[in-house]
């Protein structure tokens, strides 16, 4: 089984013009992000993961694990609206080679800190692999309870409970859970890069981007791990501002300025997106991010 540490990005799902996965686009984006150092692959909310048929979705936790043919890591997404359909997505994973499986607790009701403990203590006890309990509050469903958190961790361990807490604030709900587990919960962030300093500072074991800064969001790990705080900040100033662009409109944000960017790299083949969504990429946005696409390439 393969460790879950360091740069793990989330692919992105390509579509073509008939809005069919377009898996040519999809081995392409996996392979440039192993090639890039990618330490593994994850599916997550930035997948399009609720925008997918049931069918759709196991059948992505199926093709990344070939794709990915033991490369790197492969962690699988398992949260639903009930905890049946997180143990049955949880067990397909397991089953098809997963490293591991991430899961957020369902978001059509805010449910008591007993519920979303029992949900996920449901999911770690039907399989063998690690849980990572993700709480994705800062653009979907609610924050999950530290109790929970440190609950989850007494009773199956730090090895099959991993944590990835993204509610606001995130840098001091970072610490806290640190210290409220002495230390012990390997935590990992999902802020894009833009609180990526701030966590590593903070103690995390990893970080789970989008895969469109990918080369940038590993150049700052890599300059933090060698103490070189100026190559860091250096490199983070233009991720931290194209990310703030992705954060002006949320979850859609984020999907619409992806998929041009991974267009732009040559990895996907249309910019296409399921619907329905709220929000599409302007000109003036466009042309923004690409400016600072382009400062980030003379930095790499």
């Amino acid at each position: 089984m393969a460790e879950i540490h360091g740069v793990l990005p989330i692919v992105h799902t390509p579509f073509d013009d008939q809005d069919q996965i377009d898996w040519e686009s999809f081995q392409r984006q996996v392979d440039w992000a192993i090639q890039q150092g990618a330490t593994g692959c994850v599916i997550g909310m930035v997948s399009e993961l609720l925008r997918l048929t049931g069918d759709e979705r196991t059948e992505l936790t199926e093709q990344l694990v070939q794709r990915v043919a033991g490369r790197v890591a492969v962690v699988a997404s398992a949260g639903a609206e009930s905890t049946r359909q997180a143990v049955d997505y949880a067990r397909h994973a397991e089953q098809v080679g997963c490293d591991a499986v991430m899961a957020i607790p369902p978001i059509n009701c805010a449910l008591p800190d007993s519920e979303v403990l029992d949900y996920f203590r449901q999911i770690a006890s039907s399989i063998e692999i690690p849980l990572i309990v993700q709480d994705a509050s800062s653009y979907v469903g609610q924050p999950i309870g530290l109790s929970v958190y440190t609950e989850l961790l007494e009773k199956f361990g730090e090895q099959r409970i991993l944590f990835k807490p993204e509610s606001a604030p995130l840098g001091p709900n970072l610490s806290r859970l640190r210290d409220a587990t002495d230390g012990q919960a390997r935590i990992f962030e999902g802020s894009g890069g833009i609180s990526l300093i701030d966590s590593y500072r903070r103690g995390i074991r990893g970080t789970m981007p989008g895969m469109e800064f990918l080369d940038g969001i590993i150049a700052i790990w890599q300059a933090l791990q060698a103490g070189d705080d100026a190559r860091a900040y250096q490199v983070y100033f233009p991720v931290c501002a194209l990310v703030a662009l992705q954060l002006q409109a949320g979850l859609d944000g984020f999907l619409a300025i992806e998929k041009h960017v991974l267009v732009r790299r040559g990895l996907f083949a249309t910019e296409h997106r399921r619907r329905p969504y709220a929000w599409q990429l302007d000109d003036e946005t466009r042309a923004e991010v690409d400016r600072l696409l382009d400062q980030l390439a003379d930095l790499l």
